[in-house]
């Protein structure tokens, strides 16, 4: 076998990495984009592992591989991947695919533009400032809470939609604050809990069954948050779907109006706006419909290569 090359454009979203794989994998088939996610699972992982895992990637890395799209009125798909596999939405993705598929000419420059991912279609809205875009803002699919009060790490949980699962914990329970250096406790508690959830409940979307399980656990400190997901990776930036998610929340405590702006701070100081514009349902479920905004910024651009001779082959992962 001949060396595997693989081309990719990397961006981050207020901090948080967006590897675009842009040549070296064909068209991905499939009716939807759940078909096409199981293709991926099924015929593309090697790639996921190599562009993931060290030395050409790191436990941190967050990736996507470019789709048609599936919807009639969709100008492009994306299948989300990360250190574990394969995930049903990623908010600051879908930030930094819109930003590239806009700058580099894989859509005509316009403010508006629709996203297929595996928990739906995303309607895209982008300013755009002499050619170039500023900051992207996305209307996410129904987001919804799911369980309250759900035991977990000696303490409570509650578990919301936002285009995958999230538990949400209050960060002084375990009496630390939301910062770097309390980065191996958040991880070591965000598996445990996952752990103690999925063991007592299962978590599935009643309407799609392949979105189920608790994806990740967030950590909440005020407006500040930490997101552990897939295999301990932490989320860099506010985390998009899961602030969906918090919103959905927020809104059935009565803490947060419809239409008022609710800024999501990450670990590291970066900042997502998002805000409640409209509701709806999910299978009878009162559901919440959620805009979050933010920036995407490029890192650069990389021919990726597998050599057959390499021992280490697609790599490896040390956490």
């Amino acid at each position: 076998m001949g060396r595997l090359l693989v081309s990719t454009v990397d961006y981050h979203t207020a901090g948080e990495p967006f590897r675009i794989v842009s040549g070296g994998v064909g068209p991905i088939p499939g009716a939807t984009m759940l078909e096409k996610r199981r293709y991926a699972q099924q015929r593309l992982d090697r790639i996921r592992r190599l562009l993931v895992n060290e030395p050409r990637g790191h436990a941190d890395m967050y990736g996507g591989f470019v789709t048609d799209p599936v919807a009639p009125a969709s100008d492009l798909g994306v299948l989300f991947f990360h250190n574990a596999g394969f995930s049903t939405a990623c908010g600051h993705g879908t930030i930094a695919l819109a930003t590239w598929a806009i700058d580099a000419g894989v859509v005509e420059p316009r403010g508006r533009l629709a996203i297929d991912v595996p928990s739906g279609t995303l309607d895209v809205e982008a300013t755009i400032q002499d050619g170039r875009v500023e900051r992207v803002a996305f209307v996410n699919v129904p987001s919804y809470v799911a369980l309250e009060g759900v035991s977990a790490a000696g303490g409570e949980a509650d578990v919301a939609f936002g285009g995958a699962f999230y538990a949400f914990v209050e960060a002084r329970r375990f009496e630390l604050s939301v910062e770097p250096a309390n980065l191996p406790r958040f991880i070591d508690l965000g598996r445990r809990i996952k752990a103690e959830i999925e063991a007592m409940h299962e978590i599935v979307h009643p309407l799609e069954p392949e979105l189920h399980g608790i994806y990740g656990v967030v950590f909440v400190d005020g407006g500040r948050n930490v997101t552990v997901f897939a295999d301990g990776e932490v989320d860099r930036s506010p985390c998009g779907s899961a602030t969906s998610a918090r919103l959905a929340l927020l809104v059935r405590a009565g803490e947060l109006e419809r239409g008022a702006t609710f800024v999501h701070e990450s670990i590291i100081g970066t900042r997502f706006e998002a805000r409640v514009v409209g509701d709806a349902e999910v299978a009878g479920r009162p559901a919440v419909l959620t805009e979050v905004a933010g920036s995407a910024h490029l890192t650069g651009f990389h021919q990726f290569v597998l050599d057959p001779g390499d021992p280490l082959g697609d790599g490896f992962l040390l956490r």
